[in-house]
């Protein structure tokens, strides 16, 4: 399957070979994210430097965005490729990378970004055996869920578009020095809007929200999902109602790339209040960047909790 999937990622390149920039395109630093947070941060600190391109929309599950033709040429011609790291894109990025046929965007050059290192990683398992699903090697990737940590993430993008682009550095800088002062004032209220929240348990579909639970003093009550990317059996599910019932759990989440059904039924019968929210800018209406994403998910939780209360 990966062989077809090649040759026709590679086609799709051949075919677009006779595409050219324009110069005003062409004097902008042109910028490819897999994930929509990273593009909001390319956004933010680029300004009318940058042309950002994100491979996912919002509403896909970050392991798997779906692999386009029209994304190759679109790579052919970047000058960053930024990833979140860890392994997060494995299933996609790879194969893209390799059909874009650009030499400046291929891990160990300056081009790709990854945004993972200077991240303590969660839960890096013991064990990579296939049978214990979907397993992430160097650790959980969803750290762009805890906002503090994604000032990682806005590190490593300023530093590559600082690197490629040094004529524009004063305006990255100001256009950073900006957004982390309006970011930090968001962390401090975020944090003190979160505080109804602290000790309660969730209980998600899939092993995103270790991160944000850590930092907003939440703890996650297992998954859904019987391991990583695994559907949960009938058993698990019985399993998953006991427990969330002796244990009071408050949420049931489910992220857009999900189906409901489960979530649902699970919300049902433990009494648990259910809560669809977005693990990436644009999951759901009205979460276009990082920062309305994050009030969106506090807020929700927040106004569950006090209806619950």
């Amino acid at each position: 399957m990966k062989s077809i999937l090649f040759r026709f990622l590679s086609a799709a390149l051949i075919g677009a070979a006779a595409l050219t920039a324009s110069p005003a395109q062409a004097a902008k630093v042109r910028v490819v994210t897999t994930l929509t947070d990273l593009a909001d941060f390319a956004r933010e600190l680029g300004g009318d430097h940058v042309d950002v391109f994100s491979l996912a929309t919002g509403v896909e599950d970050t392991h798997g965005v779906p692999m386009k033709p029209s994304f190759v040429p679109v790579m052919n011609r970047a000058d960053l490729m930024v990833s979140v790291g860890f392994g997060c894109e494995h299933a996609f990025l790879p194969a893209l990378l390799e059909a874009s046929k650009n030499p400046r965007i291929q891990p160990g050059h300056p081009g790709y970004v990854d945004c993972s290192p200077g991240i303590a990683p969660l839960a890096v398992p013991t064990s990579t055996d296939h049978s214990e699903g979907d397993v992430h090697p160097y650790g959980n990737p969803h750290y762009m869920l805890d906002p503090v940590l994604a000032k990682t993430a806005l590190r490593h993008i300023y530093e590559a578009l600082v690197a490629f682009a040094p004529q524009y550095q004063a305006d990255f800088t100001r256009n950073r020095d900006a957004y982390l002062a309006k970011l930090d004032a968001k962390i401090a209220q975020w944090q003190a809007e979160a505080k109804p929240l602290k000790g309660l348990q969730f209980i998600p579909y899939h092993e995103e929200w270790e991160y944000f639970a850590e930092r907003f003093g939440m703890k996650v009550f297992g998954t859904i999902e019987l391991k990583p990317g695994i559907d949960p059996t009938p058993r698990h599910i019985e399993q998953v109602i006991t427990g969330m019932k002796a244990e009071h759990v408050s949420f049931v989440v489910r992220e857009p790339q999900f189906p409901e059904k489960v979530p649902r039924l699970i919300a049902q019968k433990t009494g648990a209040t259910l809560l669809k929210l977005p693990i990436m800018p644009g999951g759901v209406p009205h979460t276009d960047t990082y920062i309305e994403m994050m009030d969106f998910i506090i807020h929700t939780m927040v106004a569950a909790e006090a209806k619950r209360g």
